[in-house]
């Protein structure tokens, strides 16, 4: 039982899910930091949080492939994270007006396909039907992460590069329709276990 224990923690500890709780725990840090100040120093000080936390979306898939360092706690966690950090900074940037007007819609329709995909997987999970990522929908990951890093810099990133903020519009709106397009599929793909009882 001992020896049960220990492995579970040692496996719950190891480089990959370390990553991943940092992506977690920079969520508060990165949306806080937008909150408290509109200076260009917060803005940056954000951004250098949030592209390292976006890096640990790709290492610690990475490591945990390279290291056989696999586990169901970091497959859970892993989309979770990517959820956390995405969303939260999306609203927080939709309540400093960042993403008003149509751009709105934007942000609605990737939040809307984040709740409904997670709750498909949840009760496909309970049927133990498995609901991999698909390459497209990793795609549309990226493509979000990298929207959401231009809008970030905000009007800071006006002054070095103008067209911040277009660009970063811009990218979230494909990245809203690759959202649509992945939520669809994994809708097709679950849609013969849907009114099946666990």
């Amino acid at each position: 039982m001992a020896n049960t224990t220990t492995s579970a923690v040692s496996n719950a500890w190891t480089l990959p899910n370390i990553l991943t709780y940092a992506r977690v725990a920079a969520v508060p840090i990165v949306v806080g930091l937008l909150l408290w100040s509109s200076d260009a120093w917060a803005h940056w000080t954000a951004l250098v949080i949030y592209v390292a936390a976006g890096l640990t979306d790709f290492f610690d898939g990475y490591f945990a492939r390279a290291w056989g360092q696999q586990s169901s706690l970091g497959r859970m966690l892993d989309p979770i994270a990517d959820k956390l950090l995405v969303s939260a900074v999306l609203l927080e940037l939709t309540a400093d007006g960042m993403m008003v007007g149509v751009h709105f819609w934007a942000a609605f329709i990737i939040l809307c396909r984040e709740v409904l995909v997670s709750g498909l997987r949840e009760h496909l999970a309970d049927l133990r039907v498995p609901v991999p990522v698909t390459t497209l929908a990793k795609w549309k990951t990226a493509l979000q992460l990298v929207a959401l890093g231009f809008l970030i810099a905000g009007q800071a990133g006006e002054r070095i590069l103008p067209g911040t903020i277009l660009i970063g519009r811009i990218l979230l709106w494909a990245a809203a329709i690759l959202t649509l397009y992945t939520g669809w599929d994994y809708l097709k793909a679950s849609y013969d276990h849907l009114g099946n009882e666990p």
